[in-house]
């Protein structure tokens, strides 16, 4: 037992505020993406969208934060993180309140366009963070708590962005999520210490030769590639969410709030759950375990005709349940695999591989779908339940290989990890 204290060390009190800083940020990063699924069906109708246009308005996001994370990779890791969460994050509340003043299809594509050039790179600079301050046997629990900022999104953004959209129009939502936003950065930039023990490590002069010697990297590619198949699924099931639950399964447009309102609930509840059982068990099999449940439930789900609203919850918050575990594991394993003179680009680039791999997705499901009318039900939403199914299928051999390599390197991760956490 004190051996496994020495190798877990207890959280620093710096340490508990870098968590919560870090999952009210995320809380504003996912809000204001997923707020776009809930919104979809009036958006559409407001901005006379089709469901290609609205695929492409929410592909457009994860493209050109893919774009950004690309270009910034290179940079990463040669400046202090708190900086580069700074100036990214100041552009990611500009581009919110610019899709608050969207008037039509193109301004609101536009805007989407400029938030995700900022925001689509603060995720992986986030992790970068958490990857230098906290040993890997610790960041299961780091990402439960990190990660309930989608279910806090979904019990108290969601709900609130509806409540605003419905009495002060739709546009108000962004706004909320605008100024929520600038009360983080400014909490960003009074209290968060510089994280800059990695520009000690630097080698590369170039940060293009940096990017490229990343990319080459052979391990890392598995990484790469077994994030961004995780991401298909959600991308491709989410941006329609709302428009299903309205025009398939009847549910009407003031109980949408109630269904995001207790799936977020099922998800704040298994959070802690699992990044837990995250830093006991294997999490592989962890990962496996809630591939299933999702696929099963996701199957489910994608072939639903009208049912009661409290059915309708269970099957979500299930659902939920299923991927939501998936993420925790996958995403801890992921941040064992770089070294540290390399964290900010692998993190950068996987999170720009996450988000176009997510983009294909959103486009590939604008095209899947099909509405004949703006309130007619949606067509050929079943298949997209059969492809995320198998792309899960993938995703648990990739992630199984992820793990291969973690357990390879973890001795000299975690002491590279723990010398920089003595090192704050």
């Amino acid at each position: 037992m004190k051996q496994d204290k020495l190798k877990i060390p207890s959280f620093t009190s710096y340490q508990k505020f870098i968590i919560v800083l870090l999952a009210i940020l995320q809380f504003t990063i996912i809000l204001d993406f997923i707020i776009i699924s809930p919104l979809g069906d009036i958006l559409m109708k407001s901005l006379d969208m089709s469901t290609a246009n609205f695929g492409i308005t929410v592909s457009a996001y994860a493209f050109s934060a893919g774009a950004s994370g690309l270009l910034a990779a290179g940079f990463a890791d040669k400046f202090d993180r708190k900086k580069l969460l700074v100036f990214f994050y100041t552009g990611f509340i500009l581009g919110t309140v610019f899709c608050a003043l969207a008037t039509n299809y193109w301004t609101m594509l536009s805007a989407r366009i400029v938030t995700g050039l900022f925001g689509g790179v603060i995720g992986s600079v986030s992790l970068a963070i958490v990857t230098d301050l906290f040993v890997i046997e610790q960041r299961g629990r780091v990402m439960g708590f990190i990660q309930m900022a989608f279910a806090t999104s979904q019990i108290l953004g969601i709900p609130i962005g509806l409540y605003c959209a419905n009495h002060w129009g739709w546009h108000s939502s962004f706004l909320m999520i605008a100024v929520l936003g600038l009360i983080t950065l400014m909490s960003v930039v009074i209290k968060m210490k510089p994280v800059n023990k990695h520009l000690e490590l630097q080698s590369d002069k170039s940060p293009f030769l940096h990017l490229w010697h990343t990319l080459s990297n052979k391990n890392y590619q598995i990484g790469f590639t077994a994030i961004a198949f995780l991401s298909v699924g959600g991308f491709m099931l989410q941006p329609f969410g709302s428009a299903y639950l309205i025009n398939n399964i009847g549910i009407p447009q003031a109980d949408l709030p109630t269904v995001y309102f207790f799936t977020g609930l099922s998800v704040l509840f298994i959070m802690p759950l699992v990044g837990k059982l995250s830093d006991k068990v294997s999490k592989v099999r962890l990962f496996g375990a809630g591939s299933l449940i999702s696929i099963v439930t996701i199957l489910i789900y994608t072939n639903l005709h009208a049912i009661p609203l409290w059915e309708v919850i269970l099957i979500n918050m299930v659902m939920f349940m299923g991927v939501m575990s998936r993420m925790i594991p996958a995403t801890t394993l992921n941040t064992g695999i770089p070294e540290m003179k390399d964290r900010g680009a692998y993190m950068a680039i996987t999170s720009s591989l996450q988000q176009i791999a997510g983009g294909i997705a959103a486009v590939s499901a604008g095209y899947i779908v099909v509405q004949q009318t703006k309130t007619s039900p949606l067509e050929h939403y079943d298949t997209l339940g059969y492809v995320i199914a198998a792309v899960t299928l993938i995703s648990i051999y990739l992630v199984s290989r992820v793990d291969k390599l973690v357990q390879q390197k973890k001795p000299n991760g975690a002491e590279v990890a723990a010398e920089a956490i003595a090192s704050h």
